[in-house]
């Protein structure tokens, strides 16, 4: 780690840093910058390897046990800065599980999280639909009750790890009021006839992701988490653990900018100098650091907040926000320092390009983060 003296904050304690520098350690032996053409793959590969490491234990919870915030946000930012593949496989196998962690019964985690914390089992959440993204209330698919089984019929889109799964989170209408408040959460193994893989979707920084469609899939009640009606608030609470550890990835990739922008510009020369030399590259390598060290603040500001077991739904959101929009500006300058190269494909700056994009829009969009501020701004005035 070039540059870890951020972990002598006060957010962290003794066993966060240790982490932290351990899984470098780890990373820069295991894991490869750059991933093959064969994603599915690779992603298993890489939650077999994070199983083996130890490190995806703690993407879950045992009885009794909280999910530590802190250790998932330096986790994910310390796999961020070296390969974007390793982050998306951690923190999926955390968001695809989470929701059974948090409120699964203790027949449901024993059959599902072990295998996930040992990269057994490769894990996925299904919330999203066509015309049901940001507002989660107005999802389509949905879940009749016959005797003691669920039958879903509908669609779930832009499902990370959809393909792979061995079993996906899957929310449904099932009408107990409207709105929101008619919302259940189901455990549907991958295997479970009527689920089917509608379509693969490939995006700008290729990770398993596909359309699933549902048709008379029949699904146990006891693989229902939580209660009947609370589907939504079991999403609303799994988005609110891992929606930091986005920000925390952005971070990473920002670093990661950083630190090659730093390398490039000091040996990269120019007009009998190095391009660090030019007032104008240091003035843009000031910006970047400030940024970085920006958002490091808000992310582990949330973490740290969420640990001591406070709201964080304003912090969250700002470190959301901060971040994924700081860490864009700082690769976009970090690709232009680079000239031509840095538009190269096998470049680590033309890689990270392609991975922050996305963090800008899932588990809330920029927009969604800025109205949720707002919202809590006023409501705190109204307070």
């Amino acid at each position: 780690m070039r540059d870890a003296a951020y972990l002598d904050w006060p957010f962290f304690e003794d066993h966060h840093r240790t982490l932290a520098r351990e899984l470098d350690a780890w990373a820069t032996r295991h894991i490869a910058a750059h991933h093959g053409d064969d994603v599915d793959a690779e992603c298993r590969a890489l939650v077999k390897a994070l199983g083996a490491g130890g490190w995806l234990r703690h993407a879950v919870a045992g009885p009794g046990q909280a999910i530590d915030t802190r250790a998932i946000c330096l986790i994910r930012e310390t796999l961020g800065r070296h390969s974007g593949l390793a982050d998306f496989a951690f923190a999926m196998q955390g968001l695809g599980s989470g929701a059974i962690s948090l409120q699964g019964t203790p027949g449901q985690r024993a059959r599902y999280l072990d295998r996930v914390a040992r990269g057994e089992a490769i894990a996925a959440f299904a919330l999203s639909e066509p015309q049901a993204g940001s507002d989660v209330a107005a999802m389509q698919c949905a879940a009749r009750i016959e005797g003691d089984h669920a039958v879903i019929d509908g669609e779930k889109t832009w499902i990370s790890n959809g393909g792979i799964a061995d079993f996906y989170v899957v929310f449904c209408r099932t009408g107990e009021a409207p709105g929101a408040r008619g919302i259940s959460a189901f455990i549907v193994d991958a295997d479970t006839p009527g689920l089917h893989i509608a379509e693969r979707i490939e995006v700008i920084a290729p990770h398993p992701l596909a359309r699933l469609r549902f048709e008379n899939c029949r699904v146990p009640l006891t693989q229902r988490i939580g209660e009947a009606g609370e589907g939504f608030k079991v999403a609303m609470r799994t988005l609110d653990v891992f929606r930091t550890s986005v920000a925390a990835a952005a971070l990473g990739f920002a670093r990661r900018a950083l630190d090659e922008g730093l390398a490039h510009a000091t040996q990269r020369r120019m007009f009998n100098q190095a391009l660090a030399d030019f007032q104008l590259t240091q003035a843009k390598l000031a910006d970047m650091a400030t940024t970085v060290d920006s958002a490091a603040l808000l992310v582990y500001r949330a973490a740290w907040q969420r640990d001591q077991g406070r709201p964080v739904t304003r912090e969250a959101a700002m470190a959301k926000l901060s971040a994924t929009e700081g860490a864009q500006r700082v690769i976009d300058a970090a690709v232009q320092m680079f000239g031509g190269l840095g538009v190269t494909r096998g470049q680590m700056v033309e890689s990270l390009y392609r991975e922050i994009r996305a963090l800008r829009i899932y588990e809330g969009a920029s927009e969604v983060q800025q109205l949720i501020i707002a919202r809590e701004l006023l409501k705190e005035m109204k307070s």
